[in-house]
């Protein structure tokens, strides 16, 4: 069996999100984190999309 093309991996009209951005997000989490700001606080942002 084959592997499908890096395009059609995730089906028809549906693309996954690049791993640079997911590691931008993280990244804002944890300089949040650093600066102080508490844990929930940081998951209530995620939650919301603020971040």
């Amino acid at each position: 069996m084959q592997t499908p093309p890096p395009s059609e991996a995730c089906g028809p009209g549906r693309r996954s999100e690049p791993v640079g951005n997911q590691r931008k997000v993280t990244m804002r989490g944890i300089l949040l984190w650093l600066l102080g700001i508490p844990i929930p606080i940081i998951i209530l942002l995620y939650l919301f999309h603020v971040i």
